[in-house]
């Protein structure tokens, strides 16, 4: 069996290609069963946030392509479209490739902690999906550790920048002065929450938190002294609000041009920043032809994000070490489980031979036949069963001058097997 890392990022695809990749939270169950149904396909979990969309699998050997055919077929889009930005990498490769997304190593912010809390979130909607094995369960936690130990040992997690702090600064760019800035947020997840903390501490006083139920909206805005709308009241929030920055798990979009055209001549044209974070996006494309309007996505954020990485630069280098002692010890880990499975097996069909030549035995006694004839019938069954089958692999191994199996089974059959003839 093969460990497989199959997907696409913000460097290798458009937000355009990723929104259309992205699994919505609602149909996330449904696409993890569908992928673990793959006949190719042994475990499975799915990884799904603004940058990326990624499959980690255990697969038949060659899975990859079955897996790219279902990702592409989920969502309705061309497998040639896909092979275009997709990348994959198997076994040692696929376990690096994963820890460095665990610590932001390979994430638009070097460093930024998010993405760490949504690859536990992938990994318990998979063990509660069933998608998790022996393979992928060992995998995660070796993550886990990983991650773990580069936020304890490297300064990579020390005073964080994230996509939304990025935001905030490309804001504080614009404006002079935060202080008489109104911030509207579309969200109330994670992302919005940190937002709604970096304006705060920039300045801004009057934050406006628009989500689909108000009692989470408030449990945003409340501590920070702003107040909590639904989206249905966005419109007239909109028309007062100098910066907006939205992040949403929504299908479709919240703001549209029209929306905010009306907006607009309210506010007699005086322009608004805008950053949608989102993937898919929540505001329509077309909001950045208007006029008074900076419209910016999550890839325009590459001039702030480029800054922070060379900051990080330091700790990514101690990061990429404690890595690679990582992938080494779930390597070493994985080397024994397989070991362990091989010794389980060959155990349970000893104890299948014995278990039958000892019922026969057991019978012959019952009829009443000598004992020691019965002892030593059993002794001869048992040793010509459990010999069979190796003695036909050595003849046939050196029939096809197979050296290496020989070599091996010298030392697995003669040198670990005590010689009871000294005794």
């Amino acid at each position: 069996m093969t460990l497989l890392a199959l997907g696409i990022n913000h460097r290798t695809a458009t937000v355009e290609v990723r929104e259309q990749v992205a699994f919505a939270p609602a149909e996330l169950d449904a696409a993890l069963g569908e992928l673990r149904g793959l006949p190719e396909v042994k475990e499975a979990a799915v990884l799904s946030t603004c940058n990326r969309t990624e499959l980690y699998c255990v697969t038949e050997s060659e899975g990859e392509a079955a897996v790219l055919e279902w990702l592409g077929r989920f969502h309705g889009l061309p497998v040639e479209d896909l092979t275009r930005c997709a990348y994959h990498y198997l076994d040692n490769e696929a376990a690096r490739h994963l820890m460095r997304v665990a610590v932001g190593l390979d994430s638009m912010v070097l460093g930024e902690p998010q993405i760490l809390g949504q690859l536990k979130d992938a990994y318990q909607a998979s063990r509660l999906g069933k998608g998790l094995g022996k393979e992928l369960e060992c995998l995660f936690q070796h993550t886990f550790a990983v991650a773990k130990q580069v936020r304890t040992e490297t300064g990579i997690g020390r005073n964080p920048v994230s996509v939304a702090y990025a935001a905030v600064s490309l804001a504080s760019r614009i404006f002079d002065d935060f202080g008489r800035a109104r911030a509207l947020l579309i969200g109330a997840g994670e992302t919005i929450e940190l937002v709604a903390r970096h304006l705060k501490e920039a300045g801004v006083s009057q934050l406006t938190v628009a989500n689909r139920t108000r009692e989470r909206g408030e449990q945003v805005a409340a501590p920070l002294g702003g107040q909590a709308i639904t989206l249905d009241a966005i419109p007239d929030a909109l028309a007062e609000a100098d910066i907006v920055i939205s992040s949403t798990a929504a299908p479709l979009p919240i703001l549209g041009k029209g929306m905010v055209e009306r907006a607009l001549k309210k506010r007699r044209h005086r322009p608004i920043f805008m950053v949608d974070i989102a993937v898919p996006r929540d505001i329509e494309p077309e909001v950045g032809q208007l006029a008074d309007i900076f419209l910016y996505t999550v890839d325009d954020l590459q001039e702030v994000i480029a800054e922070n990485r060379r900051h990080r630069q330091v700790a990514a280098d101690q990061a990429e070490s404690l890595i690679e002692h990582g992938v080494g010890a779930w390597q070493h880990d994985r080397r024994i489980r397989s070991g362990g499975e091989l010794i389980h097996d060959y155990r349970s069909r000893g104890e299948a031979h014995r278990d039958h030549s000892l019922e026969q035995a057991l019978t012959r006694l019952a009829r009443g036949e000598d004992p020691e004839a019965v002892v030593r019938r059993l002794a001869h069954q048992l040793t010509n069963r459990l010999l069979h089958g190796p003695t036909v692999a050595l003849r046939e191994a050196a029939s096809a001058e197979r050296h290496d199996l020989l070599e091996a089974a010298s030392v697995l059959l003669l040198e670990a097997t005590p010689d009871t003839t000294t005794r």
